[in-house]
């Protein structure tokens, strides 16, 4: 982790008369799973959006694998979007398609692809994160949430990026499927030597997998690193939501599961 993957520097964003994103600067690191938190409201998904390029930008920069996207001509933000996948909140997935073809959806678009080879690859893929054969033929509405979750986690990797956002995606799970979860993404991540952006709220998957975290609050990034470092940030957000009763008891399970 030596180098930003993402590296975004006094970021504006807003709605009409609201800034949303207040001069907001991160870096995340090649290799890592960097979780970014913040209230409800706060700008988490804006940030995220932005970066891929669904919102407009008022000011700063933001560079994604050596690119500066704010800039880039539109051939060389196409070439950058090739090399990143995304799973959006809830999904996302087209209710017209069945698991397999929503994977293969990018492939189309993208690759140049027999038929046999393109199935072969879609498939693939779901086996790689957990879905069976059998389901590979269903339609969104026929899986479960954590199915569609990792469906969706499919098609994010479908054309083997190097980096990965993620937007809440435990929300919606019950705690074992989001636990199931976060080990997925944290086994991927290792295998393929991914980098994973992940805009959450959860706190097991803060504690559990994120390497570094990213805290927004009033507009701005107020503390960014460790749970170590996140815990000792005075700002009161940080301390309510990371010493609070929900974080005590997060905290006090994953140490008896660790000892």
């Amino acid at each position: 982790m030596s180098e930003p993957i993402i590296h975004v520097r006094d970021l504006v964003v807003g709605f009409g008369d609201r800034v949303v994103l207040d001069h907001v600067s991160v870096d995340v690191m090649g290799g890592e799973i960097f979780g970014f938190v913040g209230g409800s409201g706060s700008g988490k998904s804006v940030l995220l959006r932005t970066v891929i390029g669904l919102l407009a930008v008022r000011g700063g920069s933001i560079e994604v694998l050596g690119t500066r996207l704010d800039t880039a001509s539109g051939s060389a933000r196409r070439a950058i979007e090739r090399r990143w996948g995304v799973l959006f909140q809830q999904g996302a997935l087209f209710s017209s398609l069945t698991a397999l073809q929503n994977v293969q959806f990018p492939m189309r678009e993208y690759l140049h692809l027999s038929p046999r080879l393109m199935h072969e690859m879609a498939a693939a893929k779901l086996e790689m994160v957990g879905i069976r054969a059998v389901d590979h033929h269903k339609f969104p509405s026929e899986l479960s949430g954590g199915m569609t979750k990792r469906v969706a986690l499919a098609r994010a990797l479908a054309l083997d990026p190097e980096l990965v956002f993620l937007d809440e995606p435990t929300s919606g799970l019950d705690p074992i499927a989001a636990g199931d979860f976060d080990e997925l993404i944290r086994t991927l991540q290792k295998t393929l030597g991914l980098t994973v952006f992940m805009i959450t709220h959860d706190l097991d998957s803060l504690y559990t997998v994120c390497d570094r975290i990213g805290v927004l609050a009033d507009g701005r990034v107020v503390a960014v690193g460790g749970i170590p470092a996140i815990l000792e940030s005075p700002h009161p957000w940080v301390q309510a939501y990371f010493r609070g009763r929900r974080a005590t008891i997060v905290q006090s399970r994953i140490a008896n599961r660790t000892s």
